[in-house]
């Protein structure tokens, strides 16, 4: 399959004309909402490399996590539990994405998450799309996620950890708003072993775009999510 180049127009070729190999699926453009919003609501997103043209991809098989199968071994229970974990939403945004481009990973050389893609990302949560879970141990911000929210699906981005389980107690509490919102599925887009333990899994392509479509007949939560209101409280450990 050819892999696109993108012009100044904020449209995308089909995502099934994606590369069968690896997902990719378009070259250029930028990181304007207009073009991100798009991305996403056909099942596209960027990736790529700091010096490197902006990549757009469209994996096949698409790692996804049904809030309902998600799964917490009752030994991270526990530990969460005695923690002392505080949990918040949305409250320091920008810290989470530079604290997930800052910390190092095992088997990850530097980051994707490039100074434009970082504005890109704020831009949207300042617009009430992108939203940030945060777990805090000591008035110090210890782990955290963040990623965008359209209709009734959460497309993950990052997460990080700076204490064990950290961003495990962050995935629970996005879990937890999900299961109370009625979210169809959380988006990881590649499956990992890590994300495996929590009942993330694979499906078609195809599969994911009909779920994709069905999500985003439904309204989108377009506002910060600091304050809990309808969204349920920030106390993830409990029914899990």
């Amino acid at each position: 399959m050819p892999v696109y180049r993108l012009n100044l127009r904020p449209v995308f070729p089909p995502a099934h004309l994606a590369e069968a190999e690896n997902g990719l699926l378009a070259v250029g453009g930028d990181l304007s909402r207009e073009r991100l919003l798009r991305a996403y609501g056909e099942g596209i997103f960027p990736w790529y490399s700091p010096g490197d043209p902006i990549l757009w991809w469209s994996p096949d098989p698409r790692a996804v996590l049904f809030p309902e199968e998600f799964h917490l071994s009752a030994r991270n229970l526990r530990y969460l539990k005695q923690a002392a974990f505080v949990m918040r939403r949305d409250s320091v945004f920008a810290d989470v994405v530079k604290a997930c481009a800052q910390t190092p990973r095992r088997h990850e050389k530097g980051t994707w998450i490039t100074p434009e893609m970082a504005a890109a990302y704020l831009d949207l949560h300042h617009a009430g799309l992108a939203h940030s879970f945060e777990t805090w141990q000591g008035g110090r911000l210890v782990g955290g996620l963040y990623g965008v929210s359209l209709g009734r699906c959460f497309f993950g981005e990052s997460m990080f950890s700076l204490v064990d389980h950290a961003s495990k107690a962050a995935l629970v509490d996005l879990v937890a708003l999900a299961r109370r919102c009625n979210f169809h599925f959380i988006d990881n887009q590649f499956l990992t072993p890590h994300l495996k333990q929590f009942g993330v899994r694979e499906i078609r392509r195809r599969e994911y775009l009909k779920r994709l479509e069905r999500a985003l007949r439904k309204p989108t939560l377009r506002r910060s999510w600091q304050n809990p209101g309808d969204l349920g409280p920030v106390s993830p450990f409990i029914s899990v």
